[in-house]
């Protein structure tokens, strides 16, 4: 008989690898067979295939029908392969012409409408990567499609329009009837956000307004800190009594941050197009995301997991944003400690024996806790009912080696009578405070620019020691810490950083005396 190839994308993480769909038509008995490594959603595709292809108009050969997925050694899992696959196996039969090096990407429905998939745009940026411009995908999935620079995307609602445009005899076809209304429920656009589900179209709520720093009352420390942490993507630590303010403060963190930029975004919805509901991205997510897991969270849940190729977590769904970890101490000391390779490298490696999966997750990490179990022993510590083995323990499970990656570590004393009186809106708003961040960050990318770094806090210790190295006595006092044994190397080069944020908000093209000073009295604020 004959054999065609079509071509499809399989995803490993956020890498996507091409995919040549192999069929072959032979001159035995009927048989449909898959081969090339497939998971059980591709392997279960047979029987849906052959009843698109049926109810569209063309069925499928009955004779024994072989497609090979290549490379063969690579994991193909989910249906994002159907409509390459029936493509594909009509070409071969000679019912269809040629397509030449078109990627096919979505699921087919037993009447033949196309359905969207997850994951479409990191599967179209790899297909645009590696020279496959035509993209055919569900009409749901096109806007989302569209996002990638140099695709050009079709989209279509039935395996009939997708065989009328490659040149099929629209006599010969037949369309799925329009689906009946969909009952009206909940649904999730590719961030997460809630949306309505209504006659099939998802509408979203007016957003909500972010949080505005000018609600926090006192907390003076607490507000330069945050500043500081947003200025120049630095990580914080905040310790203090229950009702301090300390949750307040982060979760207006990722106001103070500016939008991402064009490389970043496209990052970051590449990460939630994976997680999100199919066909619910329709534009880039702009606004630096905000994760805050609950302390129970397992390692799958922050870092990401899964049976075969692993999902993302939420240290990867808070790249370029922030991941706030309240109650930090609550959480498994494993799971904690697992933070520091992101810390260090800015992405997640999660082995499975099936594949190795690589997910950014260059995130700024925010730790809240309370001072101890009963939350009482900071200031006078009167009431607190905790002895000191106890509150050590608990303090304890925040290990050193954790604490020492993280720049700005502040107390977050009670709010006195006096400034819950004065009431807030007194200090400055989020968008007061978010105009000096921009000018700081801006200091940043011209001063980083061709060296491929964002921020103050991806600094190293070549340029901290080099080309970005302060006056000799800009730095004694850093050298008399290290010599009695207060700071660590590591900590030498984040005070450095630190210091340099706030020469940038200052205005200052380097840093001066003042500004170390402020950052050592940011890491000496936590009791030991």
């Amino acid at each position: 008989m004959g054999f065609a190839r079509t071509w499809a994308v399989a995803l490993v993480g956020l890498d996507g690898s091409m995919v040549e769909v192999e069929a072959d038509i032979g001159q035995t008995l009927p048989a449909f067979s898959i081969v090339g490594l497939p998971d059980a959603a591709v392997n279960e595709a047979r029987e849906r295939l052959r009843a698109a292809a049926r109810n569209s108009g063309m069925p499928l050969s009955p004779r024994k029908l072989t497609v090979n997925l290549t490379p063969a050694t690579l994991p193909k899992r989910g249906s994002l392969f159907d409509l390459a696959i029936v493509m594909s196996a009509l070409q071969a039969a000679g019912d269809v012409p040629g397509t030449g090096r078109t990627v096919f990407l979505a699921e087919l429905g037993l009447d033949g409408a196309l359905r969207p998939v997850r994951g479409i745009l990191p599967a179209v940026m790899a297909a645009v990567r590696a020279g496959h411009e035509r993209i055919v995908v569900s009409v749901a999935n096109a806007a989302e499609a569209d996002l990638v620079p140099g695709a050009r995307v079709q989209g279509f609602t039935c395996l009939a329009e997708v065989l009328a445009a490659a040149g099929a005899d629209p006599a010969d076809l037949c369309r799925p009837a329009p689906a009946g209304p969909v009952p009206d429920g909940a649904a999730l656009d590719c961030a997460g956000t809630d949306g309505a589900l209504t006659g099939g179209v998802v509408t979203h709520p007016a957003p909500r307004a972010a949080p505005d720093l000018a609600d926090v009352a006192g907390q003076a420390d607490g507000r330069l800190a945050l500043e500081i942490a947003a200025a120049g993507g630095h990580h914080l630590l905040m310790v203090g009594p229950p009702g301090s303010g300390k949750t307040m403060l982060a979760e207006r963190l990722p106001g103070l941050l500016p939008d991402l930029e064009d490389d970043a975004a496209m990052e970051v919805t590449a990460i939630h197009s994976l997680n999100g509901a199919a066909g619910r991205c329709t534009a880039l997510i702009r606004r630096p995301p905000f994760e805050a897991p609950h302390h129970t969270a397992s390692t799958a849940a922050l870092f990401g997991g899964g049976a075969g190729i692993p999902r993302p977590g939420a240290a990867s769904r808070a790249h370029r944003g922030v991941l706030f970890l309240d109650e930090a101490p609550e959480f498994d000391r494993g799971v904690i400690d697992a933070l520091r390779q992101p810390l260090e490298n800015g992405r997640v490696v999660i082995d499975r024996s099936a594949a190795s999966a690589v997910y950014p997750a260059r995130f700024q990490l925010v730790l809240a806790a309370n001072p101890c179990p009963c939350g009482q022993s900071g200031g006078r510590g009167a009431d607190c009912t905790c002895t000191p083995r106890v509150r050590r323990n608990y303090f304890g499970k925040l290990s050193g080696p954790l604490l020492d990656r993280v720049d700005l570590q502040i107390t977050v004393p009670k709010v006195s009578y006096g400034e819950l009186a004065a009431g807030a809106g007194q200090g400055e708003s989020t968008a007061q405070i978010a105009r000096r961040v921009a000018r700081a960050r801006a200091a940043q990318a011209e001063r980083l620019h061709g060296l491929g770094l964002r921020t103050n806090a991806e600094l190293g210790g070549s340029l901290l020691h080099g080309a970005l190295r302060p006056p000799r006595p800009v730095t004694a006092p850093l050298e008399r810490a290290m010599d009695r044994g207060s700071l660590t190397a590591r900590g030498h080069q984040r005070v450095l950083r630190v210091a340099w944020t706030l020469a940038d908000l200052e205005g200052r093209g380097t840093p001066v005396a003042d500004d170390v000073d402020t950052a050592l009295y940011f890491r000496s604020l936590v009791p030991a």
